[in-house]
């Protein structure tokens, strides 16, 4: 089932209206109702509140927010599977989806979807239906962390706008893979060589430009943030060798550059036993630009506010792009921001016209939102209404 995408109206924003688990972490059964707009989660650690986020992020392709093996997503004392069902009410109607896995599937590493109880072809296919944003406490750390876990981030954001992102980087990963076995043999099949890079140039620098047109996309949203507003706008550019050939030359030329590269450096490559060079070694580049400062260098304070500036903007993008607003996932997003970055993310949350779910242990930091917003207490297991 194909969705055609047309832009919706102010008041027509995608939201879940219904969220059903089974066997999900600490959630025997669940069936809550949700509404539009803000929806926030309050209780103790470990009550199960990250979880029902986690199992929101899993509506899109993926592992979700905390890229989990799904045999640790399933409830213990279950039978090994789980299952997650959302009503989405948008523009174009209701749809129901459900993912999820039975329990001999675990070990397999795939998931089922279905689409108003018609088998998916892949978990794509949820993305003509809703985009999901999430910004966890796992991220804080995005910016002095490894490159590893700034790419992933970095095609995330691509995924929300470009659904076709993630077969391409599954393409490359399965063709890195054969010719880092073939390298590991110690192999000179030059023809099996030839084939395989051919394959990670096309799709290597597909790769490439879709990250480059991304960072163009949003800096330029970044761009649209008040100068001395409380989420203070980004520098943003990628460092790579395709990437900094994106743009100079036709695509064509870019691949034959690139998979002759692979070609000269078998030997170097055979020594180190992987693939060195190639869109997999990217890197994701973010200043302060109030400060003119490398983001790692910023404060713990600083980072948190530039990475909330951009997955707010890239949030806003993603519902232009689109034509659906994206559901975001902030989890603990109050404890880290002082009163008047509280009050401005509120407010932004509400200008984008997106449902919003947000967790927190203290119930309090979320005040200024009541009336606003749908509370719900959540207890080791069992969602209700906050009193």
């Amino acid at each position: 089932m194909t969705r055609v995408a047309k832009q919706p109206e102010r008041d027509q924003q995608t939201h879940i209206s219904k969220l059903s688990l089974t066997n999900f972490r600490n959630y025997a059964t669940l069936s809550i109702d949700l509404d539009p707009g803000a929806v926030v989660f309050s209780g103790d650690n470990g009550a199960g509140k990250t979880n029902l986020l986690e199992a929101i992020s899993l509506l899109t392709p993926g592992r979700g927010l905390r890229r989990a093996p799904y045999a640790d997503v399933a409830r213990e004392g279950g039978d090994g599977g789980f299952s997650i069902h959302a009503r989405l009410d948008g523009p174009d109607g209701a749809v129901e989806i459900g993912t999820g896995i039975t329990g001999g599937d675990a070990a397999e590493g795939g998931r089922r979807v279905r689409i108003n109880g018609a088998a998916a072809r892949s978990a794509e296919d949820m993305l003509e239906w809703l985009r999901v944003v999430w910004l966890t406490p796992a991220m804080d750390a995005l910016f002095t962390g490894p490159a590893a876990d700034r790419r992933r981030f970095l095609d995330r954001q691509v995924l929300a706008i470009d659904p076709g992102h993630g077969q391409r980087a599954l393409d490359y990963e399965k063709a890195m893979r054969g010719r880092n076995r073939l390298l590991a043999e110690g192999s000179r099949d030059g023809a099996w060589f030839d084939a395989i890079e051919t394959q990670m140039a096309e799709t290597g620098v597909a790769i490439a430009a879709a990250r480059a047109e991304l960072v163009r996309l949003l800096a330029a949203m970044i761009d649209r943030l008040p100068s001395s507003g409380p989420f203070p706008q980004a520098d943003i550019g990628l460092s790579g060798g395709l990437e900094s050939e994106i743009g100079t030359s036709a695509a064509v030329d870019v691949e034959e550059r690139f998979r002759r590269a692979l070609a000269e450096a078998r030997d170097r490559d055979r020594a180190a036993g992987r693939t060195l060079d190639g869109p997999h070694r990217s890197d994701l580049v973010v200043r302060h630009r109030p400060k003119a400062m490398p983001a790692e260098l910023c404060s713990t304070g600083e980072q948190k506010a530039l990475l909330v500036g951009m997955v707010l903007s890239h949030a806003r993008l993603t519902g232009e792009m689109s034509c659906m607003t994206p559901i975001l996932l902030l989890d603990e997003i109050a404890a880290h921001l002082d009163a008047g970055r509280r009050a401005a993310l509120f407010s932004i949350l509400e200008e984008l016209n997106c449902q919003a779910f947000m967790t927190g242990t203290d119930v309090a930091l979320f005040s200024s939102l009541k009336g606003r917003a749908q509370f719900l207490t959540v207890d080791h297991g069992t969602v209700g209404p906050t009193i």
